[in-house]
């Protein structure tokens, strides 16, 4: 058996808005509630297991779209005027980048989170 990333717990103030955010955002479902989790199931099955929880830091997580749900993406932000940034660290505002052959934007969750879409990876660029 190959090793598979298969969950990882997201941090929230409120894992049910985060959740809702993200699959909004991604053109994603949020599945049923599990226990303490608020599941977003991502198109290599992995899962993002939004908890609620306090005192935790800013994560980032990045998603490698195809054109079509950037460009969603991308106009789901400018028609919330929602903050988006060129580059990790908010120095390009209001811009998107265009690193390795495709397009790139970083923008916050509702728990502060970094979260990216980008729709190649450096293996696309070489």
């Amino acid at each position: 058996m190959t090793v598979e990333l298969n969950h990882t717990i997201v941090p929230s103030h409120d894992k049910h808005a985060s959740a809702q955010f993200l699959a909004e955002m991604l053109g994603l479902s949020v599945g049923a509630e599990a226990g303490p989790f608020v599941p977003v199931e991502l198109g290599n099955g992995v899962t993002l297991d939004y908890a609620n929880r306090e005192g935790f830091g800013e994560e980032h997580y990045a998603f490698l779209v195809d054109d079509a749900t950037f460009d969603a993406a991308y106009q789901k932000m400018v028609d919330r005027g929602l903050e988006h940034w060129a580059d990790p660290g908010h120095t390009q505002p209001g811009e998107i980048n265009t690193r390795w052959n495709g397009r790139g934007v970083y923008f916050p969750d509702p728990s502060g989170h970094n979260m990216e879409i980008l729709t190649s990876t450096p293996a696309d660029a070489s």
